[in-house]
């Protein structure tokens, strides 16, 4: 798997080393070492030392605090004495000084999108060099928008991040967090709707959420069954179960397929 193809990447606060194996066991595809949110503001300077990664072959990302903050420069720096497969950008919005962070970091960078205006921006985010994925903060953008944390009120804005991944060529983006750590169903329900929507992955914040995460974009027997019938069924125009097949339909069953592999 290639550092930033990931479906179910799990936080883990910087502050707790004990917890860095036992995430990369849990697992999750990829891990994030949180100094921002999971961390209080008196143990910044302690999760900053006690950030590492060769715990894991996983790639391994850490999600700095905002570029507005105290703390930013500390953590993109100490980030960048490690080997990391990236930093994650909180509440990502365009300007100056993200064009800085993008031609000095020496990693790629994930543009996590949580303001409303990140999100009016994020086409021009997602074509900027050295952004390698769009992430979805929806508890944040729900804060800043005064917006109901449902499916329903965040439709346009996930939406949105899939449109403009895909403009940028980009990977499919990652969806926002399910705040339930004990409903593995709800989870998995989540996890759906985001892959149905175009959505390649989604953020984790307990280890007990990976396995319905992946679940949920793993594709069920019948889709299987499904997409080999319509591949098995020639090149050309052709009706498989009463439903006419033709190229564009030959390209969703091979997604199919290439995310049963993975």
């Amino acid at each position: 798997m290639m550092a930033l193809d990931f479906v179910s990447p799990l936080f883990v606060p910087a502050d707790r080393p004990e917890r860095f194996e036992k995430a990369a066991a849990s697992g999750a595809d990829a891990i994030i070492l949180d100094l921002e949110d999971a961390v209080a503001p008196q143990r910044k300077d302690a999760a900053r030392v006690a950030l590492r990664a060769d715990f894991t072959s996983l790639p391994v990302f850490v999600r700095v605090n905002g570029i507005c903050t105290p703390w930013h420069k500390a953590d993109v720096a100490a980030a960048a004495r490690l080997s990391v497969d990236g930093i994650v950008l909180p509440k990502a919005e365009a300007g100056d000084r993200l064009d800085l962070l993008l031609k000095e970091s020496a990693v790629p960078v994930l543009a996590l999108i949580e303001t409303v205006r990140g999100l009016a921006e994020a086409r021009r985010i997602a074509c900027l060099d050295g952004v390698a994925r769009l992430v979805f903060g929806s508890i944040d953008f729900c804060a800043d928008l005064g917006a109901a944390h449902t499916r329903e009120a965040l439709l346009a804005a996930r939406s949105e991040l899939v449109l403009a991944s895909r403009l940028a060529g980009l990977p499919a983006p990652i969806d926002g967090v399910t705040t339930a750590i004990d409903d593995a169903a709800l989870a998995t329900a989540d996890a759906r709707h985001a892959l149905d929507l175009g959505f390649g992955g989604k953020l984790a914040i307990h280890p007990k959420q990976v396995e319905p995460i992946l679940t949920g974009f793993r594709p069920e027997a019948t889709e299987i069954e499904w997409a080999c019938k319509v591949l098995s069924s020639g090149d050309g125009a052709a009706a498989v179960d009463g439903a006419m097949v033709d190229e564009p339909v030959r390209i969703r069953a091979r997604g199919i397929l290439k995310r049963a592999d993975q």
